[in-house]
């Protein structure tokens, strides 16, 4: 594996972001969903979000449970990133994988917890808990099943609602990371893309990123 290139299969772009002259109110509803300011005026700056504005519907659907497993939901953030980034390494999803290492930076995770999300849960670094997380995730990737002794070691520390969410963090990132490679959503312009190495293409040490709604400058940040 080359520095900085994760050897990502792109698929070639074939739903584009959406064209300026085919702007409709609904189409603006998506690209200001987040908060971005200008983004009614001038569109979103993420490529993920002028592509799904070609379906406003379906967009907007989709956004308002992302957002809930984005922000509002109950699973503690470190967990869901853990299962964010071990779904993005299943699927070799570089869009996934470049935002959500910044977020789990944020977060506090170490690079080198990072890298070990693609060993797996038996790297050394894990706690039973996260350990348990990411073979949750495994299990249900491999499997379509969790295996009692991981659901149990979550269960000690998860109520049912954590649980709930848990699970569907990993299968709306398993949906989004499909959607993305069918749709051949690339990465925008200018970005310099984190590898699973983590480095990135120009062999910068990523890092940190907020999520929306984190500070008021959230949005301000390089993509």
């Amino acid at each position: 594996m080359e520095k900085g290139d994760a050897a990502w299969s792109e698929t070639p772009v074939r739903i584009p972001p959406l064209a300026r002259e085919q702007w409709t109110d609904a189409a603006r509803e998506v690209f200001a969903f987040w908060g971005e300011p200008g983004a009614w005026e001038n569109g979103s700056r993420t490529n993920s979000q002028m592509v799904l504005a070609n379906h406003p519907p379906l967009a907007m659907a989709f956004n308002r449970f992302g957002k809930h497993v984005l922000i509002d939901n109950t699973a503690p953030a470190w967990a869901r990133e853990l299962v964010t980034l071990r779904v993005a390494w299943h699927m070799k999803s570089q869009y996934e994988w470049h935002y959500h290492v910044g977020y789990a930076l944020n977060l506090g995770m170490t690079l080198e917890q990072i890298a070990d999300v693609s060993v797996g849960p038996d790297a050394g670094s894990w706690s039973e808990l996260d350990a348990a997380v990411l073979r949750c995730v495994d299990d249900l990737w491999s499997r379509s099943r969790v295996q009692d002794a991981t659901w149990a070691v979550l269960a000690e520390h998860f109520d049912t609602q954590q649980l709930m969410d848990l699970i569907f963090v990993l299968g709306q990132y398993v949906m989004l990371g499909w959607a993305l490679a069918a749709f051949g959503v690339q990465l925008e312009d200018g970005v310099d893309p984190i590898g699973f190495d983590l480095t990135t293409r120009a062999g910068l040490v990523p890092g940190t990123r907020l999520k929306p709604g984190e500070s008021e400058q959230w949005a301000d940040a390089p993509l």
